[in-house]
């Protein structure tokens, strides 16, 4: 009966030959005549591997489970292709390939094909394939993630939530899949990122969430499995085709680039600033609730002014009235401190910006015995809501200056960051760039940090690939989009 069992369990190794069913694996077969079109069209956005094999190996059958358990493997995130070589000898030839079995990888372009050597084994070709897999997602910080969530408005964001240091394999198989890398932006937030983590309200590792919205208004938590098919599906369901650059503004009558960052937009509870105080307070109805403080407002304090936000917005939704809420470093905003006037830091203001500008802060009390908390904002909001509160009105009904901030800096490439650039690609494509050229590279960084401009540099030396080196500089601050790598590990 074991032989029976055998037999039927794996063929190839009883008889000696190659034979690939459909319905029974996962490889695909491919033709000299369509090699092109499966593997060759695809090089420059995603990997594959070719097997070589004779269907008439005894060594090829030894093989073919091996194979198919990375086809199995890698179902749906990277081509594991194979080609007969007794029908298609000249093809086999032309590539190189003498003996079977044999395995090319195809990584994307412009990193040439090769052979593997040594020993085959499935998990060496797993392994290849795994390294070369594109990755367009994005490593979430505090600093950046607003900026991730309020770019390309047009496309939802799909968050992973991670306990790992490395994103997995399936996440950048997905953020690069043909119609995801156009229509979807993928992010990756490892545990130790708790602001992140705590702001999206996660629990568990791992976990999978889409936001979607001009102000991210629309939150999906996925529930299935974590496999890859399950994921793209569930991803293809929020994912739309025909992806713009333009967002139609809330009057409609024009269209307007989203390329400016508005953080603002997603944030619960945001930042009062000299860039967000339209959209966050001064356009539309309501009153502006105002957490002052000292510095950057903490991640308890939003979660608590949030929890505030929910109770009021809730208790006023039968009046009509309407209460927005957000925080203001007045440690930045110098002007803004002397016009409050805060007796005591954290504080808060309830500020009318419509008609006539005028606000009301709290009362500290004689001893400085109510404090800037969430038991004193509830005692601020009870008196402008039994119309108890006393408003001041704004000198001169002019608000005062906002403080001008500075921008991120972007990738500053200087001198002394020469080996950097060599260790540590800025782009993610591969080149291989001789010494004498990073030299350049870095000249042309430097003038055009001084002349305020964008520059284009092609590489086009002989046995090089050619490439462009790109350089957007916007004042002081340097943006080095490099497609510079050191050469390819095969």
């Amino acid at each position: 009966m074991s032989r029976w069992l055998l037999a039927a369990v794996a063929p190839s190794l009883v008889i000696g030959k190659v034979k690939i069913e459909a319905m029974e694996h996962d490889i695909m077969q491919i033709q000299a005549s369509t090699f092109d079109g499966i593997i060759s069209k695809f090089r420059d956005s995603s990997v594959s591997s070719l097997w070589f094999f004779k269907d008439d190996s005894k060594e090829d059958g030894k093989f073919l489970d091996e194979y198919n358990k990375v086809a199995s493997d890698m179902k749906g995130m990277a081509k594991v292709c194979a080609i007969n070589c007794n029908e298609y000898s000249v093809f086999c030839d032309k590539q190189g390939v003498k003996e079977t079995p044999a395995v090319m990888i195809y990584p994307p372009n412009p990193v040439p094909a090769f052979k593997l050597e040594g020993k085959l084994e499935g998990k060496a070709v797993f392994n290849k394939l795994a390294k070369f897999m594109p990755d367009q997602t994005e490593k979430l910080t505090k600093e950046n993630v607003d900026k991730f969530l309020t770019t390309d408005v047009t496309k939802p964001k799909a968050l992973l939530f991670s306990n790992k240091k490395s994103v997995p394999l399936m996440w950048k198989a997905l953020s690069s899949e043909t119609v995801f890398k156009r229509t979807v932006k993928f992010g990756f937030v490892t545990e130790d990122q708790s602001d992140i983590v705590q702001r999206f309200k996660v629990k568990k590792f791992p976990t999978v969430l889409i936001q979607q919205g001009a102000k991210g208004e629309k939150k999906d938590t996925y529930s299935g499995e974590f496999n890859f098919l399950a994921l793209k599906d569930w991803v293809n369901l929020h994912s739309e085709s025909g992806m713009g650059d333009k967002v139609t503004s809330p009057g409609g009558a024009k269209e307007e680039t989203a390329e400016e960052a508005k953080p603002w937009l997603v944030q619960e509870v945001p930042e009062l600033t000299a860039k967000s105080h339209q959209d966050v307070c001064f356009k539309g109805e309501g009153l502006c609730v105002i957490f002052l403080k000292d510095g950057e407002a903490s991640q308890a304090e939003i979660d608590m002014l949030t929890g505030l936000s929910k109770k009021y917005t809730s208790q006023l939704s039968d009046r009509g009235a309407k209460m927005k809420w957000m925080w203001m470093n007045l440690n930045a905003e110098k002007a803004y401190k002397d016009l409050f006037k805060p007796a005591q830091l954290p504080s808060a203001a309830v500020f009318n910006p419509h008609k006539r500008l005028r606000f009301t802060l709290l009362d500290h009390g004689e001893e400085g015995e109510v404090k800037g908390d969430e038991q004193g904002i509830i005692k601020l909001l009870d008196k402008v809501l039994g119309g108890d509160a006393r408003f001041t009105m704004v000198p001169g009904q002019k608000l005062p200056a906002w403080a001008q901030r500075e921008a991120p800096a972007g990738k500053k490439v200087i001198g002394k960051h020469l080996n950097l650039l060599k260790e540590k690609p800025v782009a993610k494509n591969w080149l291989f760039v001789p010494l004498y050229l990073l030299s350049s590279v870095l000249a042309g960084c430097l003038k055009a940090a001084k002349e305020s401009r964008a520059v284009k540099v092609r590489f086009n030396q002989e046995g090089i690939m050619s490439n462009q080196f790109i350089l957007r500089s916007r004042g002081r601050q340097l943006l080095c989009e490099a497609l510079v790598c050191p050469a390819a590990e095969q």
